[in-house]
């Protein structure tokens, strides 16, 4: 299998990777599949049923947005965050859904797009089914045109039926030049190549794109995570969902401009700083990296601003060499484990973004790759058995000050594998096969279905 960096970050918009980017493209993969097959004139009506914890937390997760968005044609790339309510309420209003933005058709958004609360698909939390039928009101019982079901499975990755397996992973048989699935594997490529753990990774890259192409991607996608926490900095208010939860962004940023930086500690206010303004981005809905995921997408970005702002020498080259060095260890959780708050806790969601984070800051403060895994490790095992609990079933309360945490937490763990030897008694693999176990253990409630922990014991105003 091979995994580029451009499938562990992606722009795509809020509040969640596995609940909103990943529904818009299974349902715009759904009408395309119609259209493709010269069926979409055809269609009546289509029915959207969402399972499991996307079923459960939906309604707070954009999820039912995201799927008529999908329906209409839209990508989570390029569709535009501030259009997206509007266009919901005028399917709302005027009871019709364009299908892939050219076939109307009737729609009742209580009726046709179904949250199922309680009930799953057999192979994932996060399950989908989406039908279309002839008639404009089908009857029980009637023969759909084209039923088919799909799974996120974290990180806005979307596999149908099919393709599920054992790993639920999107095989891609592409040969690169230095394979790696684990850890050990990864170290013994650079050991081979005499190459980082950038260098590898960019090597393997080339398989799909130039090196040029590669640069000019990835600093695209920091681009647009400076821009997101430049929006999160200057947006005020209150967040939407009902929990009042108020933007915190603006006022600290105010605060931080206004101060003289010769407290020591200062570096970390910019850090929680850049960490909040992308989080509070994501809950409102707006234009992200999903970095692996959206519930996590603070962490990347807000190390990376602390090396480009307080690392001497810090320039664009650190930038792809640190993006690159994330994805490689992102890989490794994608491959064998879970990067779904739904299937593991958000030690799958925040506990990788901060492994990632902490190993490619390690390379690029002058690590070697020993002591980039070391961090890395260091970045999960204290994240271990993080729960997803999110209050009201938003991705606010923990989760925007959770990516702060985490934030400095890889700072921590980074800086803390530099003054060792890269030797460590858990290594990366282990404590990557100790997450994904103790996320088959943790129990449901825990899992992004807010039925447990923070979700149950704190009173909504």
């Amino acid at each position: 299998m091979a995994l580029s960096a451009f499938d562990l970050f992606s722009v795509g918009i809020g509040p969640s990777s596995s609940h909103t980017v990943g529904p818009m493209r299974a349902a715009r993969t759904f009408t395309e599949g119609l259209r493709a097959d010269g069926l979409l004139s055809d269609v009546g009506r289509v029915r959207a049923e969402l399972f499991g914890s996307l079923g459960a937390t939906g309604h707070g997760h954009g999820s039912v947005k995201a799927v008529v968005l999908g329906l209409e044609g839209e990508a989570p790339e390029t569709t535009d965050p501030r259009r997206a309510d509007p266009r919901l309420d005028e399917v709302r209003a005027a009871g019709q859904l364009r299908l892939a933005g050219t076939h109307e058709v009737p729609c009742d958004l209580d009726s046709d797009i179904v949250l199922h609360r309680r009930a799953n698909l057999p192979f994932h939390a996060n399950g989908m089914r989406f039908t279309a039928y002839a008639s404009t009101e089908p009857t029980e019982g009637e023969e759909p045109l084209r039923q088919r079901d799909y799974y996120s499975v974290g990180g806005g990755f979307v596999l149908r039926e099919d393709e599920m397996g054992d790993d639920v992973i999107d095989r891609d048989h592409t040969a690169v030049r230095y394979p790696f699935t684990t850890g050990e594997e990864l170290l013994a490529r650079c050991e081979e190549s005499g190459l980082p753990i950038s260098g590898v990774m960019l090597a393997n890259e080339q398989a799909w794109r130039s090196e040029d192409e590669v640069r000019a991607g990835l600093l695209h996608l920091w681009q647009v995570m400076q821009e997101c926490v430049d929006n999160g900095c200057r947006a005020e208010g209150v967040l939407p969902g009902g929990l009042k939860v108020q933007r915190r962004a603006p006022r600290l940023a105010r605060q931080l401009h206004g101060e003289h930086e010769d407290d020591p500690l200062a570096a970390m206010d910019w850090v929680t700083l850049y960490a909040l303004a992308v989080n509070e981005e994501n809950a409102s809905g707006g234009r992200i990296v999903t970095a692996p995921t959206n519930g996590a997408a603070g962490i990347i970005p807000a190390v990376l601003h602390y090396y480009t702002r307080f690392v001497p020498g810090a320039d664009d080259d650190g930038v792809v060499r640190f993006l690159l060095t994330a994805a490689a260890i992102g890989s490794l959780y994608k491959e064998n484990a879970s990067i779904s708050g739904a299937e593991v806790g958000c030690q799958g969601e925040v506990g990788s973004a901060c492994s990632m984070a902490a190993g490619a800051l390690a390379e690029v403060l002058g690590g070697t790759p020993d002591q980039a895994e070391n961090a890395a490790e260091i970045g999960m095992e204290h994240n271990l058995g993080l729960t997803c609990d999110p209050v009201g079933g938003l991705v606010q309360i923990p989760c925007i000050e959770r990516n702060a945490v985490a934030s400095v937490k890889a700072i921590t763990a980074a800086r803390l594998s530099l003054r060792g030897d890269g030797n460590q008694v858990v290594s990366l693999d282990k404590v990557i096969k100790t997450m994904r176990d103790t996320g088959r253990d943790m129990k449901v409630k825990y899992k992004e279905t807010a039925r447990g922990g923070l979700a149950v014991n704190v009173i909504e105003c």
